[in-house]
């Protein structure tokens, strides 16, 4: 077997600490891309000699073993990725703190046929000696079960929840996909982790949210971690139906869950490495918590952003955040400007022209424009593929920046390609369209700025049609009370104006709630950093104790994993906050 072979001169050639010989195992042009299994970051390599020399860096420390092809998992095949035909095989490892998991590239040399590396990932998967409890790990019941006379599992829950007794290790500020999954994987690591949901509802922040609403990509990838959708859901989960699954995925999963609680403020004790977290109930009560973590899973969008716009206070209409729209059957018969071609923009007109309200988008910006169904799907690529869904996972966490970017670039061609038609009608309207700052689609632009595109749910032909108005910002003077008045004197009329005008990011959240000095440390979050990697996302941050997750469900699944690692590894003593003591640092 082609790939066993390379593993076993790979693993002798990283034992003998040679670089030259590690080289060699590779084409000169490549990559490896490192997911905390030697390097405790999210780090990348270009080059063999680059490669070669950091592997040899990390061996001593890391001693990575044991390489092979688990039965367990996806085996070799060939396929082609990038336009380049190769072996593909997925292998196991192990190391001086745990196992790994790695995805292996292979492809012919064009001097002399020997097959060798393009691509090589390294990926943390478990800590020895603290493993998941999951599968034949899983915990005995034997505290509770069959507990006569003493608490039955419900009376261990519910002292859990109450933490009147305790503090939680970990506070996570926010309770929908994205904490929940953190919660979930820090639960099944021994980790005592509570989540605190302003709402009352888990799953409130996307019950709340307007009434037509459903995902935007399909069911199979958006699974969270250790418990699959049932197979009778429909391909695009409604919101209320996702909201209710968060709810009971919380209880199955028996994650800690404050709801009508807020995070208001907090300190850090370098002393004690443990902050001071205030929470307000929901009866106005406040009650304070020591945890050593805190968790910001408030989302890629934190508070909503008004964009201070000439007139519209002035408006004698309603006005409203996107963010507080449900439905437009209010609006029957009325006229409504909705600001913003985002997702959520479209989706609100298409929701207000369903109730019969005559409805202009109004565009500010350049936008990117997919169709749901074939082109954004094509993102979905990998997992169409088959297999276990920890397979597409690895695969996917799998790519360097670099990468990505190139895939990203391929993946826009063939969507462009798909929707010349629709993106023609829109430009034949006059509607700014873009496929982003380097060609890479709607995708890179949610990494870089959180928005900026249109997954197409049918607002566009609507558009296109006349039967939604589309109206260029750059045409307006200002807001009167009325609605608009254009530069040529016009006004355009309206009874409401919905502002899909995005939200500010997550640090934010950071400024209110721990003060300007700790956001400014801790830097941005969201976008993409120095490394090509998602700045101060799932990884350690500068300021110890603060960590960060946001994303779709795929994202939050895939990244839970590893941020929960990284806290475990810090809880058990065997990794330092940024910085400290960090060969990497």
């Amino acid at each position: 077997m082609r790939a066993e072979t390379w593993l076993h001169g790979f693993e002798d050639a990283l034992r003998s600490g040679d670089a030259t010989r590690i080289s060699r195992l590779f084409h000169a042009e490549c990559h490896w891309r490192d997911v905390l299994a030697f390097t405790w970051h999210f780090s990348s390599a270009q080059g063999r000699d680059a490669i070669a020399k950091a592997l040899v860096a990390e061996q001593d420390r890391v001693d990575a073993r044991a390489f092979h092809v688990p039965n367990a998992r996806l085996q070799p095949r060939t396929v082609t990725r990038l336009g380049v035909d190769s072996v593909e095989a997925i292998f196991a490892f192990e190391t001086t703190f745990g196992t790994g998991a790695g995805l292996l590239r292979l492809s012919k040399s064009r001097d002399d046929g020997e097959m060798r590396a393009w691509l090589l990932s390294t990926t943390l998967e478990s800590l020895r000696g603290h493993e998941e409890r999951v599968g034949a790990n899983r915990p005995s019941g034997a505290a509770y079960s069959r507990n006569f006379g003493g608490d039955n599992w419900a009376d261990m829950r519910r002292r859990a929840v109450a933490y009147e007794d305790r503090d939680p290790t970990v506070l996570v500020i926010g309770g929908a996909q994205a904490g929940l999954s953190i919660a979930a994987r820090l639960n099944q690591l021994g980790v005592d982790t509570l989540v605190v949901e302003r709402w009352d509802r888990i799953g409130d922040s996307w019950r709340r949210r307007y009434h037509s609403l459903a995902l935007h990509n399909s069911t199979h990838i958006n699974h969270l971690p250790y418990m699959d959708f049932p197979p009778t859901w429909p391909l695009y989960i409604p919101k209320d139906m996702l909201a209710n699954w968060f709810e009971f995925y919380a209880d199955a999963m028996e994650i800690n869950c404050w709801v009508g609680t807020e995070f208001v403020g907090g300190s850090w004790d370098e002393n004690e490495g443990r902050w001071t977290a205030r929470l307000r109930r929901a009866d106005g009560s406040e009650r304070v918590v020591r945890p050593r973590h805190l968790v910001f899973a408030n989302g890629v969008s934190s508070f909503p952003m008004v964009p201070n716009l000439p007139g519209l206070g002035e408006f004698a209409g309603e006005i409203m955040h996107a963010e507080e729209f449900n439905t437009g059957a209010a609006w029957t018969g009325k006229r409504a400007l909705v600001l913003g071609t985002g997702s959520s923009g479209n989706d609100i007109a298409l929701d207000l022209h369903s109730n019969g309200v005559k409805t202009t988008l109004i565009q500010r910006g350049s936008t990117t424009v997919v169709s749901i169904d074939p082109s954004a799907r094509l993102n979905e690529s990998v997992w169409d593929e088959g297999g276990a869904l920890d397979d597409s996972d690895l695969i996917v966490a799998s790519a360097p920046p670099a990468l990505v970017i190139a895939g990203y670039k391929a993946v826009t061609k063939r969507m462009a390609k798909l929707d010349e038609n629709l993106i023609a009608g829109l430009k034949a309207i006059g509607f700014k369209h873009d496929f982003g700052d380097d060609e890479t689609g709607h995708q890179m632009k949610y990494f870089r700025r959180g928005g900026g595109y249109n997954l197409d749910a049918g607002s566009s032909a609507l558009l296109i049609k006349g039967e939604l108005g589309l109206l260029q910002y750059d045409r307006i003077e200002r807001f009167v009370a009325k609605g608009v008045r254009l530069k040529d004197g016009t006004t355009v009329s309206a009874d409401l104006i919905v502002l899909a005008t995005g939200y500010y990011p997550q640090e934010e959240l950071v400024r209110r709630t721990l003060g300007d000095e700790m956001a400014q440390r801790i830097g941005p979050v969201w976008g993409i950093d120095k490394d090509g990697e998602l700045g101060n996302m799932y990884k350690r941050t500068p300021q110890p104790g603060v960590w960060f997750i946001a994303g779709g469900l795929p994202q939050c699944r895939i990244n839970s994993k590893y941020l929960a690692l990284q806290i475990k590894a810090m809880e058990i003593g065997i990794l330092q906050p940024l910085g400290a003591n960090d060969h990497r640092a």
